[in-house]
């Protein structure tokens, strides 16, 4: 027993170190977290950002997250890069347990959970929803995948009440992701449990009711309309909404995740090996495309609340479960013709995930470290820093495109309001169309930031109450100048 402790100790850290490499490294104050971090500042200080919280309530009024880790900071008294990196660590232990629970819950060996936990570290966009397999930061989306795919190796052994707890824990962490996790669980109990039906339907139907009472007349009844074109124009480049626009490879990739699994689900039916609730799993998971199938048309006639649950993301369940069946047919199905096959299908994966890793971190990104656990002191970091200790109030105008070229976002570096952040904002756009048209109104009155002059930043201010402008040398303004560093300067425009 204490050797298989440590063994899978063993394991977890070494997922953990190939997953982080395959993902070009952990980073702190990265993509997403240019939303998650803010949240969870203003959860923990409900003074912080009082101009961008319309921004950022559209989306953190829909999760528990950033209260939970705002709770989390509090309780323990660290800083937010610590309590994110005990996130992303506590996600890489829970992906892990999800791999091994998964091969087990198969009647897998321990060969297929060491195969299905090599195939998971390799971080890959699934195609055309916006969502990667792993993340290199912390993400509350990834921690909640992790107790989903938990609670479907709880069902493929048929314990359905531990499922509905996973479950309600991922959704206190991530809604979206728990929903689709829900319905697939609910579809599978539903095939699994005869005697179930009829309290599933009238559940089912309470649910429903609930639903359109709320989209009629209670907090979705915003969400119950149809994009118009002023709306659409701050999302044209997140293609991923809308699935009529796909290009035919991302159809045909997404759905060959279900043909592998019911081919190899056949083929494991035929050898006897099959799980007690697997059969239940794969009506689960052809639930899922019914309800992509629904969407679809939804999507294209631009429903926001269609669009705003991004169906799409159904496919990473598909993915995972395309993963985990492909990981029994490399090794226990191969066993019985060939068993050095199970043990070069270890080996190769452990290279190839070694190698890619490493050219990762060496050859397409050698700035990168394995992890970066807080921000890096850059001219810009140094400058934001700066910001952070003048009043809350400041409201900052930089970039619009400052996360992305610098690095980090003003409202993480420097926790200050700020007039745009081109790469979030659009992102949170689509919940709310007055974020929306805010997003626009900014947008065109920014298009020439590079252009700025005393002039025109004088005019920006008085629009949107700015108090400082950030600039990037050798670009300059005649205006009186808060701070400098080597590369930026600061200055006041109020």
């Amino acid at each position: 027993m204490v050797t298989r402790a440590l063994a899978l100790a063993a394991g977890a850290a070494l997922f953990a170190v190939l997953a982080t490499a395959n993902s070009g490294g952990y980073r702190y104050g990265i993509s997403d977290q240019a939303f998650y971090l803010p949240a969870v500042v203003r959860a923990a200080d409900p003074d912080a950002f009082p101009r961008d919280r319309p921004l950022i309530d559209a989306q953190a009024t829909l999760m528990l997250t950033d209260e939970l880790l705002a709770a989390a900071a509090t309780i323990t008294r660290a800083d937010l890069a610590t309590v994110h990196l005990g996130l992303y660590l506590a996600t890489m232990a829970a992906l892990f347990a999800a791999a091994v629970l998964l091969a087990r819950a198969l009647q897998g060996s321990w060969w297929m959970a060491a195969v299905l936990a090599l195939l998971m570290t390799f971080r890959h966009r699934i195609a055309k929803t916006g969502a990667n397999s792993l993340e290199g930061y912390a993400h509350p989306r990834m921690l909640a995948f992790a107790f989903g795919a938990m609670a479907v190796a709880c069902a493929l052994r048929a314990r359905w009440g531990w499922s509905a707890l996973l479950v309600a824990i991922a959704a206190a962490l991530h809604t979206t992701t728990a929903l689709w996790f829900a319905l697939l669980l609910v579809a599978a109990a539903a095939a699994a449990r005869r005697e179930w039906r009829p309290w599933i339907g009238g559940a089912a139907a309470i649910a429903a009711g609930a639903a359109a009472a709320a989209a009629l007349w209670g907090p979705l009844a915003a969400r119950l309309v149809r994009m118009d074109d002023a709306w659409l124009q701050v999302l044209q480049d997140k293609d991923y909404l809308f699935p009529t626009g796909w290009p035919l490879y991302a159809w045909v990739l997404n759905l060959s995740y279900f043909a592998i699994v019911l081919a190899i689900h056949r083929r494991r039916r035929a050898h006897g090996v099959q799980a007690a609730g697997e059969t239940a799993i794969v009506w689960g998971l052809a639930a899922l495309l019914a309800v992509f199938a629904i969407s679809v048309p939804l999507t294209a006639w631009r429903l926001a609340l269609a669009v705003q649950l991004q169906v799409t993301r159904v496919f990473w369940l598909l993915d995972l479960a395309a993963m985990a069946f492909l990981a029994w047919w490399l090794t226990d199905a191969a066993r019985r013709r060939q068993p050095a096959i199970r043990t070069a299908a270890v080996a190769a994966l452990l290279l190839c995930s070694a190698s890619r890793g490493v050219y990762l971190l060496t050859v397409a990104q050698p700035e990168r470290s394995l992890v970066q656990a807080r921000l890096e002191p850059t001219p810009w970091v140094n400058a934001m820093r700066w910001l952070g200790a003048q009043p809350k109030d400041w409201h900052v105008l930089a970039d619009p495109g400052h996360a992305w070229k610098y690095g980090v976002a003003v409202r993480i570096a420097a926790e200050r309001d700020t007039v745009l952040e081109w790469g979030k904002d659009t992102a949170v756009a689509m919940y709310d169309r007055g974020v929306a048209m805010r997003v626009a109104a900014r947008a065109g009155a920014l298009g020439e930031f590079d252009r700025l002059t005393a002039d025109t930043a004088r005019a920006l201010a008085d629009r949107f109450d700015v108090d400082v402008v950030v600039v990037a040398r050798p670009h300059t303004i005649a205006l009186p100048v808060l701070y400098e560093n080597d590369q930026f300067m600061i200055y006041d425009v109020r």
